[in-house]
C-alpha cells in the first residue's frame, strides 16, 4: 500500500513538472507575440468576469462551467456534460498539451467572450490556473 501511494505521488510530480514545462513553453511564446509580464489576478478575473453574449443571450463566463473552485469538476453550460477540474494541483492532466490548451483557449474564448483572448488574457489565465 505504501508503494502505491508512493508511486502516486511520484506520477503527480512528474505530471506537475510537465505541466510547468508546457505552461513556460506557452508564456515564452506569448511573450513573442508581446505580451507579458503576465499576472494570475488579473487571469482570475478574467475567469470569473462576465460577458455579454452578442447573440442575446444571458451573460457567460468561464466559472459558469467551470466553476469558481478550480479543484472541482464543473458542467458545461448547455449539454450538461461534467468538466474535470481545471487545477492541475487537483487534475494532473490539465496544461500537459501546448496544442490541446491553445485548441481550448480559442472555441472558449470565443464562446465565453465573443472573440479570441490576446496572448496577454491567455498569459494571465495561465498563471492564474497554475497557481491553483
Amino acid at each position: 500500500m505504501r508503494v502505491k501511494v508512493l508511486l502516486i505521488l511520484v506520477m503527480c510530480g512528474f505530471a506537475l513538472q510537465a505541466s510547468a514545462d508546457v505552461v513556460d513553453q506557452a508564456l515564452v511564446q506569448y511573450r513573442a507575440q508581446g505580451a507579458g509580464p503576465f499576472d494570475a489576478a488579473a487571469g482570475r478575473a478574467l475567469w470569473e468576469k462576465s460577458y455579454p453574449d452578442a447573440r442575446g443571450g444571458d451573460a457567460r463566463r468561464c466559472a459558469a462551467c467551470h466553476t469558481i473552485d478550480l479543484r472541482q469538476p464543473g458542467k458545461h453550460a448547455q449539454t450538461g456534460k461534467v468538466i474535470e477540474p481545471m487545477a492541475p494541483s487537483v487534475n494532473p492532466k490539465r496544461l500537459t498539451d501546448i496544442k490541446f490548451i491553445e485548441k481550448w483557449f480559442l472555441r472558449n474564448c470565443k464562446w465565453t467572450l465573443g472573440r479570441e483572448c490576446t496572448a496577454q488574457e491567455k498569459g494571465n489565465v495561465l498563471e492564474y490556473l497554475r497557481g491553483l
